[in-house]
């Protein structure tokens, strides 16, 4: 890369990941919306925490509205579960296809396999693992990035799987798209950083980013050179906007969805990353005026908030009611919030 003349402060980096992640202002309620929030797919490896990222991001957000019909359930980038735009796919399964060899012959064959079993019929992927023979059913994710597999999670029972048919389109474009949409929600970054998320490998990434270079700009950042998409340096040149009082993020929300350098950007303190970031199961990230102040867990319907610093009274009841404002049903309407300070 070569020197670059556009240095971003941290401010200027997280503010413009807030903007194009929908966290300032919740987008109007709709299948557009829908579809911003899910730009770069949302996590849902924990119980229903793609739904609580739509709520963060979307108004008029219920307990069902992950059930929409332009939404989709894919084991997605690093085989976690992951809802997506329907109509997107292709973007997140063939984008992350091997090119080529062993990995590539795997993916294919399982996918195969599991078309002639199910046909057309839905089952518990470990039903449908141990009638394939494979020991852990877990191997059966590897099949998703065909575009072939479809699955159903609600967090109280494994997935029911499911076949549909595969996108046409060229799994080549199907990545540069990916990139672009990581780009666009993540950057600054690198190829290297792209590809961990995406769960391929590093060549895979350096190869999306040459294929993009002239619609992309180098930057430099406080924790290092990367890229951004040229399409998205009027936002980070323009003043920010207010940021919003008060979001509940949940375990693998995509603004904390962060490795190496871009953790300490977004969290600067080492012992605040090491309690938002911890070793097992994340908790949930506590974003209020525009910063990550604690984390937060739930426990049937108690939500506990460890909160970093002393919060103003202004701001503990913008978080109490983001808590009260949570779409789930078991707690609405009888939420209890505990502040651990």
């Amino acid at each position: 890369m070569t020197r670059s003349s556009l240095r971003l402060t941290r401010a200027q980096v997280l503010a413009f990941r807030r903007k194009v992640g929908a966290l300032d202002e919740r987008l109007p309620r709709g299948r557009r919306s829908l579809r911003r929030a899910a730009w770069a797919g949302l996590q849902d490896s924990m119980p229903r925490a793609a739904l609580l990222s739509i709520h963060a991001r979307v108004e008029g957000t219920e307990p069902s509205t992950w059930e929409d019909s332009s939404l989709v359930q894919i084991w997605g980038p690093r085989h976690h579960a992951y809802v997506i735009p329907a109509r997107d796919l292709a973007v997140f399964s063939l984008g992350r296809l091997p090119d080529e060899g062993g990995a590539l012959r795997i993916a294919e064959d399982l996918a195969a396999r599991v078309h002639r079993f199910l046909r057309g019929s839905r089952i518990a992927f470990g039903e449908a693992g141990r009638a394939l023979g494979e020991h852990n059913a877990n191997r059966l994710r590897y099949a998703a990035p065909t575009g072939t597999i479809l699955i159903r999670w609600d967090g109280a029972r494994q997935p029911t799987i499911w076949t549909v048919p595969r996108p046409e389109v060229d799994p080549r474009a199907a990545r540069l798209e990916l990139a672009r949409r990581y780009l666009h929600i993540f950057g600054p970054t690198t190829p290297s950083a792209f590809a961990e998320w995406a769960g391929i490998g590093p060549k895979q990434g350096v190869a999306a980013f040459d294929a993009l270079r002239k619609w992309l700009t180098p930057v430099r950042t406080p924790v290092g050179d990367s890229w951004i998409l040229t399409s998205d340096e009027p936002i980070f040149r323009a003043a920010p906007g207010p940021a919003a009082s008060a979001r509940l993020l949940p375990s693998g929300d995509t603004y904390f969805l962060l490795q190496g350098g871009d953790r300490e950007l977004l969290v600067p303190d080492a012992s605040r990353r090491r309690a938002l970031w911890t070793p097992r199961v994340w908790p949930g990230g506590v974003l209020a005026d525009g910063e990550i102040v604690g984390t937060w867990r739930r426990s049937l319907a108690t939500v506990t908030i460890q909160s970093w610093r002393r919060l103003s009274r202004v701001a503990r009841n913008a978080i109490e009611a983001e808590v009260a404002s949570l779409p789930l049903p078991d707690i609405q309407g009888r939420v209890v919030v505990h502040w651990d300070d």
